[in-house]
């Protein structure tokens, strides 16, 4: 615990409760992970089953959010927390909204591993396959800097939701120049638009993560703040 800049307290029993709160967010992180793994290879390979698996896999990740928030509540109730550990358990609080969120888009993109593409529209998969990869790397870094609270990797992983973004705005210009091309494609192509949707957004709660461990490390508020800004206010 002490990697994560925690104190040691007085009340082991304090100890082992933010210990075990920080190892169920881990566990949490690591099925969202998987849901978003999951989800990917069944568009990747038409695979129905395993895009059933996830869908019928969410109830887990909302289970842990519930189960972690109630401990939080516990902890604040019963240990009065301040300081930096309230901030580590707001931190905590605010990324497991964010996780389960994450799960929720998962199951959005396993849908479409459910509907039926001709050949020629492959192609779209293709790139949303792309995107998703891209994403994933994002996720799994940022669920490493939060494991370690490690500031300087979360400014560096903040930052690049910008190459994310402008990887999902080149897909949707794709995307709609199909749809114009092919106007009875327009069904298939709107279900590539919500899942290419669902994965910039996964960037954007990875971000938000990123922001809480600053919060945490810092005790500095960096939401809607510039790349620049932030270095500036943790400096």
């Amino acid at each position: 615990m002490d990697n994560l800049h925690i104190g040691r307290h007085i009340s082991g029993q304090f100890n082992e409760d933010l210990e075990r709160v920080i190892n169920n967010v881990m566990h949490m992180g690591g099925l969202v992970e998987k849901q978003l793994t999951d989800a990917l290879s069944a568009v990747h390979n038409a695979d129905e089953e395993l895009a059933k698996e996830v869908l019928n896999g969410d109830y887990q990740i909302n289970a842990y959010e519930v189960s972690i928030d109630d401990e939080c509540t516990r902890i604040i109730a019963k240990r009065q927390p301040a300081a930096g550990d309230l901030r580590l358990i707001m931190a905590i609080v605010k990324t497991i909204a964010d996780l389960e969120r994450i799960g929720d888009e998962a199951e959005k993109i396993a849908k479409v591993a459910l509907e039926s593409f001709s050949s020629s529209q492959q192609d779209l998969l293709v790139n949303l396959d792309n995107l998703g990869r891209h994403v994933i790397e994002f996720l799994q870094k940022t669920l490493d800097a939060f494991t370690r609270m490690d500031i300087d990797a979360a400014i560096k992983i903040h930052q690049t939701d910008d190459k994310i973004n402008r990887e999902y705005e080149a897909l949707m210009r794709q995307l709609m120049t199909y749809m114009m091309e092919d106007p009875r494609a327009i069904p298939q192509v709107m279900t590539v638009i919500w899942s290419a949707r669902a994965l910039e957004r996964i960037g954007d709660r990875c971000q938000n993560i990123c922001e809480y461990i600053i919060y945490f490390v810092k005790g500095k508020v960096v939401r809607h703040t510039t790349a620049e800004a932030i270095e500036d206010l943790i400096k």
